[in-house]
């Protein structure tokens, strides 16, 4: 009995003992290609972080957003360092290996996607927007019923600071989906100022008197573009348009400009005997009009 039981843990032990030997000797072998797949994910590390570098230098004559050149340089650096690591294994030779880590990884990105769609969209927005630059820090815009400056450019929305002084955050992925108006671009701004003449007014006398008045202002930019225009008839005037331009954002305020040139038109008007008028109802007493209610009461007083 003793003497089976020890053959059975001898033939045991000599069986533990070969396949160590194997795994040693394969070990062994396997130095080699250890050391190579050491060295060229060193090398892949060193390429990533170079690549990194060069990309940043390369971006910032591009993006204006830091933190989209960042994010970006770190998916370069990640990606290269990722594919050292599977040129690695492949010098070990674990192919069955590399290709599991492969579908594990796109069934993980898979399953990231759908979970985080809406962080997701709004990154790639605010990257699409870094690179197509529809504004920057500092512009006036107006997006989704939201109008003010641009305080700050972050990878998932827009920070945007009201006129009213509120702070307003606009996700990335509806500033990239709605028409936004850039009130910055062009540096200039046009205001536009409805008034009302009488019609016994002259239009063309109003306008003249109107516009040499709103050029003498120093706000007014391209002087040569202000106008005055005839827009409609009124019930009780003639309604005019009044634009002119400003340099916007510039030394003025918008609301005080456009307040200035109000009271600025109401003075020249007066000062011009040209009246805007408040609603007026009048009663005519002939098809064709021009009979007053004193001359039809004097007619009716004859013939009595």
């Amino acid at each position: 009995m003793e003497t089976s039981l020890s053959f059975s843990l001898q033939k045991f032990w000599n069986l533990i003992e070969g396949k160590l030997e194997d795994w040693l000797v394969e070990a062994i072998k396997l130095i080699p290609n250890l050391i190579v797949a050491f060295i060229t994910l060193l090398v892949f590390i060193f390429i990533a972080n170079i690549g990194g570098k060069i990309f940043k230098n390369l971006s910032n004559k591009v993006v204006d957003s830091q933190e989209v050149i960042n994010l970006l340089a770190s998916i370069i650096k990640v990606t290269i360092t990722t594919i050292g690591f599977f040129v690695a294994l492949d010098f070990v030779g674990l192919q069955g290996t590399v290709t599991s880590l492969l579908a594990g990884a796109g069934i993980l990105g898979l399953a990231i996607g759908f979970a985080f769609q809406d962080m997701t969209e709004n990154l790639i927005s605010g990257i699409t927007m870094s690179v197509r630059k529809p504004f920057k820090i500092g512009d006036i815009i107006s997006s989704n019923d939201v109008m003010g400056r641009i305080v700050k450019i972050n990878l998932r929305n827009t920070l945007v600071e009201t006129f009213s002084g509120q702070h307003v955050m606009i996700p990335n992925k509806m500033v990239f989906r709605s028409i936004l108006t850039n009130y910055s671009r062009k540096g200039l701004r046009r205001i536009e100022i409805p008034v009302g003449i009488s019609y016994g007014d002259c239009p063309k006398t109003a306008a003249q008197v109107i516009t040499d008045a709103i050029n003498q202002k120093p706000y007014v930019a391209n002087t040569e573009k202000t106008a005055v225009h005839a827009s409609s008839f009124a019930d009780s005037s003639v309604n005019l348009l009044v634009w002119f331009w400003i340099d916007y954002p510039g030394h003025f305020d918008y609301m005080d400009v456009k307040n200035d040139g109000i009271i600025t038109i109401k003075e020249t008007l007066a000062d011009a005997g040209i009246m805007i008028p408040f609603p007026i109802r009048t009663l005519d007493f002939d098809a064709k009009g021009g009979k007053h209610l004193s001359s039809v009461l004097a007619e009716q007083h004859q013939d009595s």
